[in-house]
């Protein structure tokens, strides 16, 4: 015989008290930011300089807790990094695929993937350079399919001397960027790597700036250092070209290599060297903004699931394979951000956010991004004796985008997204402003 066991008049209203009592503590957790929010977001003066959007959910309870135009487009700028960062977990490898080769009788072919860690002072050496100067073999390097230009779509030209728009190359060295040092009362820096050294003239024309300025299409730096009264240093984008990129590769190693471009010998590469952790050029990626790392992450994607290294292939596999799902579809052109041509919408940043916290265990991935008052972009902002804020910074003229992870004073962990575009008000202002809302958030949930 079977029983059945019906719940008492007594524990029916036991259970109805705990259910009302967990649904109105988190309907006053909710009311207890979303009334202050609204009088920040409908009164504020900086806003109402701005187009703001905003998003912030709780993912445990799969809850959006406030929301302010989060269906609208904007300008990312560097947010667009985020996405870059997921195209990475989801296509490459533990390891950074470095160069593809083959051994043919005497002579060793490699080709390059768009590995941007090669000679480059910012992340961790790699064991390629070895490889290249160790091997016996002639070196022959065959240049891959490669379809770019210098820049991005949707990129500012005149920025093509700031160091933050190194040219987007198959095979970087150096991190494409040319480094010159000053020093009181000398007339000429000291010049990295000093192929570029018979490269660089002091100009004597007034007009002239001290600051290093290359040509635009090619290899010549100018200042003006008529004074020599102090020290400083720059970095430059380079001038590329498969012939130059050879010419600085044996220079490099002291060995001669071969140019070859034969579309059909790219296919019989089939060996993979690796160089470093992909985990190391994330974290430089996001916690600096590392422009550069940005692209060729994109184009390392696109090498892998194609034979071509080109950004938007890995941009389309992306949308196709992963992003379907977005709420709002991402008009996504770029790497790093600095294309004008993108456009994301917060909510779409915020599910985005939460497709990266599935792949990345949380300790691991909040280490990776910028901490508010102790690292990276937002070190100087939104600062507190425990850091609660954990975001990618986005910021173009006019443009400043903020979104990640926070952590309440209760131990939650939310998701949110902060985008403001067309805003007339200094950016720090505009900063100020968003961390009240933050911190209102960060207080009372």
């Amino acid at each position: 015989m079977r029983y059945t066991l019906l719940p008492t008049k007594t524990t029916l209203k036991s259970l109805s008290f705990l259910l009302l009592t967990l649904l109105l503590g988190s309907c006053s957790s909710s009311k207890k930011i979303s009334k202050p929010l609204d009088k920040i977001f409908k009164e504020s003066a900086v806003f109402e300089k701005a187009f703001v959007g905003f998003m912030v959910i709780d993912p445990k309870k799969d809850k959006t807790l406030y929301s302010y135009n989060p269906n609208k487009y904007f300008t990312p700028a560097s947010n667009t990094k985020l996405f870059t960062f997921y195209a990475g977990l989801k296509i490459l490898d533990d390891s950074i695929p470095a160069l593809q080769y083959r051994i043919l009788g005497d002579s060793l072919y490699f080709k390059a993937t768009g590995d941007p860690s090669f000679l480059n002072e910012s992340l961790p050496k790699s064991d390629v350079l070895d490889f290249l100067k160790s091997t016996s073999e002639n070196l022959a390097y065959v240049a891959p399919i490669y379809t770019e230009k210098h820049q991005g779509r949707g990129w500012a030209w005149d920025d093509y001397n700031s160091y933050y728009s190194a040219e987007i190359t198959p095979f970087p060295i150096y991190g494409n960027l040319v480094g010159f040092k000053f020093q009181n009362n000398k007339e000429l820096p000291v010049v990295t790597p000093t192929v570029f050294k018979d490269s660089i003239f002091n100009s004597k024309d007034s007009l002239i700036s001290r600051r290093v300025k290359r040509d635009l299409h090619k290899n010549r730096f100018v200042f003006n250092n008529q004074k020599k009264d102090s020290d400083f240093s720059q970095v430059v984008p380079f001038k590329y070209s498969p012939e130059f990129l050879v010419s600085l590769l044996s220079d490099t190693l002291q060995k001669p290599i071969t140019l070859i471009e034969d579309p059909a010998l790219n296919k019989k590469l089939t060996n993979t060297i690796y160089s470093i952790p992909a985990d190391s050029i994330y974290k430089r990626m996001l916690k600096v903004s590392d422009n550069f790392i940005a692209e060729q992450i994109l184009l390392m994607a696109a090498n892998k699931v194609s034979d071509t290294l080109k950004t938007e292939i890995a941009i389309d596999y992306m949308k196709e394979n992963f992003l379907k799902d977005l709420p709002d579809e991402p008009m996504w052109y770029d790497g790093s951000g600095l294309s004008r041509y993108n456009l994301f919408t917060p909510q779409s940043m915020v599910k985005l956010l939460q497709k990266i916290k599935k792949e990345v265990p949380q300790k691991e991935l909040l280490d990776m991004l910028p901490a508010g008052g102790h690292s990276g972009t937002i070190k100087n902002y939104y600062k507190a004796d425990k850091p609660y804020v954990f975001a990618k910074t986005g910021t173009l003229k006019n443009n400043h985008s903020l979104s990640g992870y926070l952590i309440t004073k209760k131990g939650k962990l939310l998701i949110f997204s902060f985008m403001n575009s067309n805003y007339t008000v200094p950016t720090s202002v505009l900063k100020a402003e968003m961390e009240k809302v933050l911190l209102q958030i960060r207080d009372n949930y």
